[in-house]
C-alpha cells in the first residue's frame, strides 16, 4: 500500500489496443458485486475455493481507527505464518488450518510492517514519522528516537520475540526484500524500499537530499542495502545502495501541468514564475521481488517497472525499465517459475480508493504481463482485472500474490483489497484468464463513524466506507493464506473444477517450503508423482493438445502402472516413457507432451 499518493494519473493517453484483454469489463452478473455489508457478517462468494478458517485480528490490533492498526503482509515458515500490522505483528500457528492459535502478538508502533522470515530471525519494515526505537506509543520526542528502517527480532521462541537491533536507513522502509548471499550461507542481504525524503542530520547523520540519479553521495536515487551476518545479526548494517535508477528520465504520463514555482500569487501579479526543476526518473521502488535462483530482480518502481541482475547482490546492474501511461503506481512483481514472464501491479488510488467500480478503467488498477528476452528485454502483452463491479465504500485494486505450484502452468493468487481474493493464469500473456475467488461484502463502518475513502482520478468514483479487504494472498503448502486488513486472517482452499483439476491441484500440494517470503520468490521444484504426470496429461485433454485416443491409452497405462510396484512399475513406467516421446512428433502442443514424458521418466527413476 502507498498510502501517501494522493495525486494519481489522469486518464489514459495511449491505448495500445494489441494489449487490450480480450472481454468485456466488468460483468453485469458476477455474484461479487453487490453482496450484503458487514464487517464480520458480511455475504461472501467463492469459485472453485472454499474458505477453510476465518480468525478476527489479535484484541491488541482489533480496532477499525483509521490505518493504525490494519494488518499488512504476511511470511512464512515451519508451521507459522507471520502477519504485519501497522502497530506490530502477529504469529499464527497453523499447524491446524481449520483453527489457528495465535502464538503471540506484539504490539511495536511500526507503520506498514512488512515481514520476511529467513531461519529464526524476523524483519519488520518501519517508515513513518511515529516510530520510535523503543516500538512506544506517544510520537516521537526526541529525533534521535526515530526508527526508519528494518527492525530484526529473534523469534527462536515465537511465543516470545525479542527485537536484536534496529538498521535505520536514509528513507525508512516501505517494504524489503530478502536476497541471499551467492557466495556465503551465512549471509544475506536486504534490499530496502523506502518512500521518504532523506533523513536529516538531527535523526541519521550522512543522508544527503539531491538531484543527481549519478551522484554517489546522494540518499534518494537509490536502495539502501543492508548486510546481515546471520551469526551475528546484531552487526547488521547499511553496506551500500543500489543505484538502479541512474540514467533513467521521467517516464511519459498523463497528469496534468506540472505546479510552476513554490509561492502564493497575489491577484494581478505577472511576475514571472520560476521554471520547475527538471523531472527525472524513479528514486525508489514500491516494493521489489528478488528471484534468486535466477539471478533476477524485478523492481516495482512508481513510473517504471525494472528488471536488474542481482547475481552480486552488492553490485546490481539495471537490464531493462518500461513504462506505461496504464500505469498509475506499479507497484508489485511476480516471476514466472521458468523466469520468462513477470506480472506487474498497478495500485492506482493508492490502496484506500475504490477503483474496481463500473465506470473505472479495466487497464488501470490491476495487472500487466511482460515477457524477457534472451536480451534482458521487457515486451508487454496484456492487461487483466477482476472482472466485478465492486461498491463505491470497497476501497479496491491489484495488490499482492505469489505463484501457485501447478506443474505446466503459470497461476498466482493475489489479494485485491475488498475486490477479494483472486486466482488468475498467465500461462498465454495475452490472454489472462481468472480460474477462482474469494470475496466478502463491504465492511460496514463502526456505529457513529464515517470513514472517507480517498477521492479517486477520473475513471473511478469515490465513497465513503472502512478500509479493508485482503493486502496480499498467497499460497504455501497446500493452502492459500489472506491477510484481510480490518477482519482478521482468511485461509482457503481451491477446489476443483474445469479449469483446475483434482490431479493438479494435488501436485501442486506436493511443493513444499520450509520457509517462504513472497518477495523472494524461490524456484519450484516438484516430486516425482503420478499426480504430477497426471496434471499434464490432464492438460492435454483440456487443450486437446494430444489426440483423444492417445491420452485415454495413456491415462490406462498409468493406471495400471499405479497397480504396481518396484521393477515392474519401474519397467512399465520407462516403457510408456518411449511411447509418449513418440507422441511428440504429432502433437498439437509438442512442449507440454515432452513435459509429460520428463516427469514420467522422473517417476520411473525414483521408484525402488
Amino acid at each position: 500500500m502507498h498510502l501517501s499518493r494522493r495525486v494519481f494519473a489522469l486518464a489514459a493517453l495511449f491505448i495500445l489496443p494489441s494489449l487490450l484483454a480480450a472481454q468485456t469489463y466488468p460483468s453485469k452478473t458476477d455474484p461479487r458485486s453487490r453482496l450484503k455489508p458487514g464487517r464480520l457478517d458480511a455475504d461472501t462468494v467463492t469459485r472453485n475455493m472454499r474458505l477453510v478458517s476465518f480468525t478476527p485480528k489479535a484484541a491488541a490490533f482489533d480496532t477499525a481507527r483509521g490505518l493504525t492498526f490494519i494488518n499488512s503482509d504476511l511470511a512464512f515458515g515451519d508451521k507459522y505464518v507471520y502477519q504485519g500490522n501497522f502497530a506490530g505483528f502477529t504469529i499464527w500457528d497453523v499447524s491446524d488450518a481449520t483453527k489457528p492459535k495465535m502464538v503471540s502478538a506484539v504490539s511495536c508502533i511500526t507503520s506498514q510492517g512488512d515481514p520476511s522470515i529467513y531461519g529464526t530471525l524476523l524483519f519488520i519494515s518501519a517508515e513513518g514519522a511515529g516510530n520510535r526505537n523503543d516500538c512506544a506509543k506517544g510520537g516521537v520526542k526526541d529525533p534521535k528516537d526515530h526508527m526508519a528502517g528494518v527492525r530484526i527480532y529473534d523469534v527462536a521462541d515465537p511465543a516470545h520475540p525479542r527485537l536484536i537491533k534496529n538498521v535505520q536507513t536514509c528513507k525508512g522502509s516501505h517494504t524489503h526484500t530478502i536476497i541471499p548471499s551467492p557466495k556465503d550461507k551465512g549471509v544475506i542481504y536486504i534490499y530496502v524500499s523506502g518512500s521518504q525524503g532523506a533523513r536529516p542530520n538531527t535523526e541519521l547523520p550522512g543522508c544527503k537530499e539531491g538531484t543527481d540519479p549519478a551522484d554517489e553521495t546522494n540518499s534518494l536515487f537509490r536502495l539502501d542495502v543492508i548486510k546481515v551476518p546471520l551469526a551475528h545479526p546484531e552487526k547488521s548494517e547499511v553496506v551500500t545502495g543500489a543505484r538502479i535508477f541512474t540514467g533513467l528520465g521521467a517516464a511519459p504520463h498523463a497528469a496534468g501541468r506540472p505546479v510552476r514555482g513554490g509561492r502564493p500569487r497575489a491577484p494581478g501579479d505577472t511576475t514571472p514564475l520560476p521554471p520547475p526543476p527538471a523531472p527525472t526518473g524513479p528514486r525508489n521502488c514500491h516494493d521489489v521481488t528478488a528471484y534468486p535462483s535466477a539471478g533476477l530482480l524485478a523492481g516495482a518502481c512508481g513510473s517504471y517497472g525494472l528488471l536488474v541482475d542481482v547475481s552480486n547482490p552488492e553490485k546490481p546492474v539495471r537490464l531493462d525499465a518500461r513504462a506505461d501511461t496504464n500505469f498509475s503506481l506499479w507497484h508489485t512483481a511476480v516471476f514466472s517459475n521458468d523466469g520468462k514472464k513477470v506480472v506487474f501491479t498497478d495500485e492506482w488510488g493508492g490502496g484506500t480508493s475504490p477503483m474496481c467500480q463500473a465506470n473505472s478503467m479495466m487497464e488501470m488498477g490491476g495487472n500487466t504481463i511482460l515477457t524477457i528476452d534472451r536480451k534482458w528485454k521487457y515486451t508487454q502483452h496484456a492487461y487483466y482485472k477482476i472482472n466485478t463491479a465492486q461498491t463505491a465504500e470497497e476501497n479496491c485494486v491489484s495488490h499482492n500474490g505469489g505463484l501457485i505450484p501447478v506443474p505446466g502452468r503459470d497461476i498466482m493468487v493475489q489479494g485485491w483489497y475488498q475486490g477479494g481474493v483472486s486466482v488468475m493464469e498467465f500461462t498465454d500473456p495475452d490472454h489472462p484468464q481468472e480460474l477462482a475467488f474469494f470475496d466478502r461484502g463491504p465492511i460496514d463502518p463502526p456505529p457513529g463513524v464515517d470513514v472517507p475513502v480517498t477521492t479517486p482520478p477520473p475513471g473511478g468514483r469515490g465513497g465513503r466506507g472502512t478500509i479493508g479487504g485482503s493486502w496480499g494472498a498467497y499460497y504455501w503448502n497446500g493452502m492459500i493464506y489472506s491477510s484481510e486488513l480490518d477482519r482478521g486472517f482468511d485461509i482457503l482452499e481451491l477446489q476443483p473444477s474445469d479449469q483446475l483439476s483434482k490431479n493438479e491441484i494435488e501436485a501442486a500440494k506436493l511443493v513444499r517450503f520450509a520457509q517462504y517470503n513472497p518477495q523472494s520468490q524461490p524456484k519450484i521444484e516438484w516430486p516425482a508423482a503420478f499426480p504430477v504426470v497426471r496434471s499434464y496429461l490432464d492438460q492435454l485433454v483440456r487443450w486437446n493438445g494430444l489426440a483423444a485416443e492417445r491420452t485415454t491409452a495413456i491415462a490406462t497405462a498409468l493406471d495400471a502402472a499405479e497397480q504396481q510396484s518396484g521393477k515392474a512399475r519401474r519397467n512399465a513406467l520407462n516403457a510408456l516413457a518411449k511411447q509418449v516421446d513418440r507422441d511428440v512428433a504429432g502433437a498439437k502442443d509438442p512442449e507440454r507432451v515432452r513435459s509429460m514424458s520428463a516427469a514420467i521418466k522422473a517417476l520411473a527413476k525414483a521408484t525402488q
